[in-house]
């Protein structure tokens, strides 16, 4: 699930399901309540309009509705799969919250220059340690 501020920073999470209740906690986690809230016709986001002045676009009808869209956040999630595609070929399901992150952090840091990508990620690194057993699975 991804989180988009216009004109900001991405936010990911994995969650288990599309189901209502966990989507809406996701939502009410990471998003300020009374908000603008922009989301496509998924039925998961019904009754957020209580506490976001959320709207809605139907990607059956539109993409675009004025101020109401989704498109920087669908750009990501294309960004995303062609990374898996084309890149890294197979996601391991425990590791998908690595791929969202670093796919957020180049999203997020997208007008840097490489270099100013490469010391932040090094910065972001430093002291930080996963072993063998945690990359493949074998341990949690």
């Amino acid at each position: 699930m991804g989180f988009l501020q216009r004109g900001g920073k991405i936010r990911t999470v994995v969650v288990p399901s599309r189901k209502k209740n966990i989507l809406q906690a996701e939502v009410k986690k990471h998003v300020a309540a009374s908000a603008a809230l922009y989301s496509d016709a998924l039925k998961s986001y019904d009754g957020l309009a209580r506490e976001y002045a959320h709207q809605v676009i139907d990607h059956a009808i539109g993409y675009v509705d004025g101020k109401i869209h989704t498109n920087g956040l669908e750009n990501f999630w294309s960004l995303l799969k062609r990374g898996i595609k084309g890149t890294y070929v197979s996601v391991e399901p425990f590791h998908l919250f690595r791929y969202l992150d670093e796919q957020a952090f180049r999203y997020n840091n997208r007008e840097a220059t490489d270099a100013d990508r490469f010391n932040l990620a090094l910065t972001g690194a430093l002291g930080k340690r996963i072993t063998y057993k945690e990359l493949t699975g074998k341990q949690a």
